[in-house]
């Protein structure tokens, strides 16, 4: 199995973040890394083959992958990526408690996988564009600036996740008092 390190990566050896672009993403064999990642799928589609269970992605799919996990990419469709990496929760210069926006694992499930509406991805976009524009400078603004702009992203997919819950949990329970008053609840 492939092992990508951080060092191919992150532009020095104190950078906490990076970003890397996958414009298009061809197919790709498994691997992990000694860092972390978060996915973003700008556009087209594939398979997102992620410690062994297939997920489709597709354009607003949001991946967390830890420093342990293992994934591929197979039967990619135009597929365009860009990838927040990150050496760990707890490797920030000015950021603490990073763990509790990220995902957690429970009773054995991690949620990896998150979904985005289009108006939030473009808004991903352009924080992520800031990043890069952060990205050649090394001095203690500069890096404070891009954990800042981290933050911004992780408080921004949180919340867009924790919106979509709401939402669907709204649908899920007028669907179910919809039925539970129907002509199939008799």
């Amino acid at each position: 199995m492939t092992v990508l390190h951080s060092v191919d990566f992150f532009p020095s050896g104190n950078a906490s973040v990076a970003i890397e672009p996958r414009l298009p993403q061809a197919d790709f064999p498994e691997h992990h890394h000694d860092f972390h990642e978060i996915v973003i799928v700008e556009h087209g589609t594939g398979i997102h083959v992620f410690n062994g269970q297939p997920y489709t992605i597709t354009g607003g799919t949001v991946c967390f992958v830890r420093d342990h996990d293992r994934h591929l990419y197979e039967h990619t469709d135009n597929l365009c990526l860009t990838n927040v990496l990150y050496r760990s929760p707890d490797r920030f210069q000015f950021l603490a408690g990073l763990n509790q926006l990220l995902p957690q694992e429970q009773d054995g499930q991690y949620p990896s996988h998150w979904r985005v509406n289009h108006s939030v991805l473009q808004q991903v976009r352009q924080l992520v564009a800031q990043m890069e524009q952060q990205e050649e400078e090394n001095d203690l603004p500069s890096t404070a600036s891009r954990e800042i702009l981290f933050m911004q992203l992780l408080l921004l997919l949180r919340k867009s996740s924790l919106q979509e819950n709401l939402e669907n949990s709204g649908v899920t329970s007028q669907l179910a008092s919809g039925l539970a008053g129907g002509p199939f609840c008799r």
